[in-house]
């Protein structure tokens, strides 16, 4: 009997061969995920020897993406993103644009046609789930604010090119595609605007009601169905459970509402948040999330022609200019005019610098509907390529670069410390609830509930927090807070931490937590410290340097810190 064995063939060998390069990637002191697309590159069509299937490494690609996306959903709320919406919406709006101009001008003066620039400009302008999300997370920074505007960013990115797959084949007919292309979109004539108009409203409808459905219905029903598997006790039906629900949701959101994969995902894991199993679905997901993204840059490699690079290196070098400067000054020039914090500029703008799944599906689009030259889909995955592996140094040059301009820059340190109303107390603030009081740094989920803890008891709080809209909602409830970077000590000494009792330190990022510390022993040397920590591992650095109490975790953790800080504050009045 005859057995087709492509699949077994094709995991067996793009895993064996990624952890053998990655290996070598990592003790050579360069990024892991360099080995995985060199290993795709060579057993991929372009090179000689080995040529797995190209196919089902895209299909399994996409596994990676769907887990990776649902595993955000687990820790990204509709709350969290309706926080950053001002700056997500607009900010990512406005990068796609200055992207696709610049990506389409370049294809214009290479002789393109308009229907290719636009592809080539779309397809550039996007940046991958999977090399974001792996960036932040590496670093810790997932679940920072800085890392929630990234993440926020790119759900805007991802619902845009939904769009814009969706109305492409509508308009490949006016921008000079194929015949039959055309006949798939509107005719010429008064009719096609109709049309149009009719396809956008079909497109949105369809997500309205998938988000409408998942945001209703589906956060009570996942859950539920999630604790049903989980009373049976048995691991590997809750993994099984956590994992079709991922799975499915995806893929039936696709074929019924026409979204993304990774958005049907996304929507997956925020609805299981509901569930207080979502830590342990997350858990459970994480190696065949770790698994499928390996797969996912491997397949990128493997679409990579080298000869490329030699044939046309000056176009390869303008593709890679266009993403990773042309999208990061755009990207870190917007944040910085939502009148953000250089960190946040530099982390947002770094995050982005590099494009990957959207791009490959936008450039397969548009060589199907006759838009795009063989030659644009070669450079867009070169310049996925090389943006992917620049990524990791971007983010490792963020710190040098803030302090190098900060250092030259009388601008920038006057940026840092701006005019701005909400980076300083107002003169109104009752001075009575400046002193002796709680400063709890990051007030998203874990640190409102301490501050409502806090103020149950009568004990006065004051908030710093980088996220302006939230600062303005704290103020509108009357609660003294501060906009900014609380890692600058500026921003400690408007929150008035020289009179405070305590510092409560929300965001799970060491270096910044050892400098809010530091700022904060110097000027109250007895003031008591809780900090939030990444792993048990920093756990013994933090107590050396100050903290009086380490925390570690998530849905336990706000409840624990909580009533330590409570308690400690009580011992403190007493004595």
């Amino acid at each position: 009997m005859h057995h087709d064995i492509a699949l077994i063939t094709t995991i067996s060998v793009a895993l064996g061969l990624a952890l053998v390069l990655g290996f070598i990637a990592v003790r050579l002191r360069m990024p892991a995920l360099l080995g995985y697309m060199i290993a795709g590159i060579l057993i991929g069509p372009a090179t000689p020897g080995f040529v797995a299937d190209v196919t089902l490494s895209q299909q399994l690609a996409e596994i990676g993406v769907i887990l990776l996306m649902f595993g955000v959903g687990l820790h990204f709320s509709l709350k969290d993103l309706m926080a950053v919406r001002r700056i997500a919406i607009f900010g990512a709006v406005a990068q796609i644009l200055v992207a696709t101009a610049l990506g389409a001008a370049v294809a214009q003066w290479w002789g393109w046609s308009i229907g290719a620039s636009v592809v080539f400009g779309l397809a550039l302008s996007v940046a991958s789930t999977v090399v974001l999300l792996r960036g932040l997370e590496s670093r810790g920074l997932l679940d920072s604010q800085n890392g929630r505007i990234a993440v926020g960013w790119l759900i805007v990115e991802d619902l845009v090119m939904v769009f814009a797959l969706v109305l492409l084949p509508a308009l490949a007919g006016w921008l000079g595609g194929a015949v039959d292309a055309q006949d798939a979109g509107a005719h010429a004539g008064t009719g096609s605007e109709a049309t149009l108009l009719v396809t956008v409203a079909l497109t949105l409808g369809k997500v309205a009601i998938f988000i409408a459905l998942m945001l209703l219905g589906g956060k009570r029903f996942f859950p539920w169905l999630l604790w049903q598997v989980a009373r049976t006790g048995s691991r590997e039906l809750f993994t099984l459970g956590v994992i079709a629900i991922a799975m499915g949701i995806a893929y039936f959101s696709s074929i019924i509402f026409g979204v993304s994969f990774a958005l049907g995902a996304f929507f997956a894991g925020m609805v299981l948040r509901e569930s207080a199993l979502s830590h342990r679905a997350a858990e459970e997901s994480l190696p065949l999330r770790d698994a499928f993204a390996v797969l996912f840059f491997v397949s990128v490699g493997m679409l990579f022609d080298p000869a490329m690079l030699v044939e046309e290196p000056l176009r390869v070098l303008t593709v890679v200019a266009i993403i990773v400067f042309g999208k990061t000054l755009a990207a870190f020039v917007l944040v910085l005019l939502f009148r953000y914090p250089l960190n946040t500029a530099f982390t947002v703008s770094a995050s982005l610098a590099q494009i990957g799944e959207f791009s490959f599906i936008l450039a397969a689009l548009g060589a199907s509907l006759g838009l795009l030259p063989d030659q644009g889909q070669n450079l867009i995955v070169a310049g996925a390529l090389i943006s992917i592996a620049l990524n990791p140094l971007l983010f490792n040059l963020i710190e040098p670069a803030q302090r190098w301009i900060r250092s030259r820059s009388r601008l920038a340190r006057f940026m840092e410390r701006t005019d701005d109303p909400l980076a300083e107390l107002p003169m109104t603030t009752d001075l009575r609830s400046l002193t002796g009081h709680a400063l709890i740094v990051g007030y998203g989920g874990l640190g409102s509930h301490i501050g409502t803890q806090l103020r149950n008891t009568g004990m006065s709080v004051v908030v710093a927090d980088i996220q302006r809209e939230r600062v303005e909602q704290l103020r509108a409830q009357g609660i003294p807070a501060v906009c900014g970077d609380a890692a600058d000590e500026e921003v400690l000494i408007q929150a008035h931490v020289a009179r405070a009792r305590m510092l409560i330190i929300t965001l799970p990022d060491t270096v910044r937590t050892q400098k809010m510390m530091a700022t904060a022993k110097l000027l109250r040397p007895e003031i008591s410290i809780l900090v939030c920590a990444e792993n048990e591992e920093v756990e013994p650095l933090l107590r050396k340097e100050g903290a009086t109490a380490v925390f570690i975790g998530e849905r336990e953790l706000a409840s624990n810190m909580g009533n330590f800080a409570v308690q400690r504050l009580a011992s403190e009045a007493e004595a």
